[in-house]
């Protein structure tokens, strides 16, 4: 576009008369062609996900920049682990194969570099469930923060609570303190609003340049599953992921090995988005004299808790839930393709496929063809 000379006559009637011609021109002008997303050279389109509800504080998140990903390359974080759960980090490109819809993709770009650039959303669980352990909790929360947030640019996170409503608490950034401040002071009691958590990590807080590529979408969610609050379901929330690039992590609040349904709300997160749940609490006391070994004579299941070996089991495995991790999301491979599938199928099956022995492969199940944003329509105006 180019810019007009500047006017030689300076009566009101010229000053009105160009006025007039600029903004009929500016009327005239096409709609300014998309963004493109740094680190690929395809154009990125702004769609939202189908069929999902906008939240209460929808409005107040209008002028949030939306959050974009790319049409056609597709980019897919991948953990290799050995059968002792250790990370395998020294393979190589033809090491991996990967799969879309069963067809053969070329690989574009392939990295094993430690210590890439993510942006980590924290999802701290605050309903009632999590009063008893609440200290542990808080203790590996900021932790988890504290690992993953160093001070480098290159690193940003956010965080969120939820108990009957989910707020983000304090926005992205790169700097861990207003996060570790913030966690300090929270209280837990509540519902849980869980899956609205996640809708608000997708859809409304601050972006970092680069994204999903560089840095690319990692959220952690420090709870047990359970949801009984939120306005949004958990196929949305898996489908506005998925559509996101976000990988989900999961540290589970579950303790005392008893059963809790809803830790298949975790599973499924983390399964179809490319993480894992981590158990910290679900076997700590099967080395610990005092529980379950020894329930109390009056055949009332009341259980005695040993103290200095139970707080060291608990402190133990949060210690190694954390390390596992944010060992983790900084050691995967990062590989990248430019699909040449044509079909007209939105959402796309992945596999990845590395040929060696007794070892597991860990990366998100498929992605949408079609992308999403916070703000209006797919394109094929569903």
């Amino acid at each position: 576009m180019q810019f007009f000379a500047k006017p030689q006559v300076r009566g009101p009637l010229a000053v009105a008369a160009g006025l007039g011609a600029f903004l009929c021109l500016v009327q005239a002008l096409p709609a300014q062609a998309p963004s493109k997303t740094s680190g690929t050279s395809e154009t990125v389109t702004k769609v939202p996900a189908p069929d999902v509800p906008k939240s209460s504080s929808s409005s107040e998140n209008k002028d949030q920049n939306p959050i974009r990903v790319q049409v056609n390359e597709v980019i897919v974080p991948v953990t290799v682990t050995d059968e002792k759960g250790r990370f395998v980090s020294d393979l190589n490109e033809s090491d991996f194969q990967i799969f879309e819809e069963n067809k053969p993709q070329k690989i574009q770009y392939f990295t094993r570099e430690r210590s890439q650039p993510v942006v980590v959303g924290f999802l701290i669980d605050l309903s009632t469930a999590s009063r008893i352990h609440w200290k542990n909790f808080q203790d590996a929360s900021i932790e988890l923060i504290q690992n993953l947030l160093t001070g480098d640019p290159k690193y940003s996170g956010y965080l969120i609570d939820f108990s009957q409503d989910a707020e983000v608490a304090v926005n992205t950034t790169s700097d861990p303190e207003p996060l570790v401040e913030k966690i300090r002071k929270l209280k837990p009691g509540g519902g849980a609003a869980l899956f609205d958590a996640i809708y608000l990590a997708c859809t409304s807080r601050k972006l970092v340049k680069g994204e999903p590529i560089e840095p690319r979408r990692v959220i952690v969610i420090l709870g047990d599953g359970h949801d009984n609050a939120s306005k949004h379901s958990l196929e949305q929330v898996i489908e506005l992921a998925q559509r996101n690039l976000v990988t989900i992590y999961c540290i589970s609040t579950q303790a005392f090995g008893f059963t809790n349904e809803s830790d298949a709300n975790l599973v499924r997160l983390a399964t179809e988005t490319g993480g894992r749940v981590v158990y910290p609490l679900g076997d700590v006391y099967k080395d610990t004299d005092g529980y379950l070994s020894h329930p109390s004579d009056d055949g009332n299941y009341a259980l005695t808790v040993g103290t200095g070996a139970y707080r060291s089991a608990v402190d133990g495995r949060m210690y190694h839930a954390v390390a596992d991790i944010a060992g983790e999301v900084t050691t995967q491979y990062i590989i990248r393709y430019v699909s040449n599938n044509p079909s007209d199928k939105s959402f796309r099956n992945l596999k990845v496929v590395v040929d060696l022995a007794n070892v597991k492969v860990r990366a998100r199940k498929g992605y949408y063809a079609n992308p999403v944003s916070s703000n209006g329509q797919t394109p094929n105006g569903q």
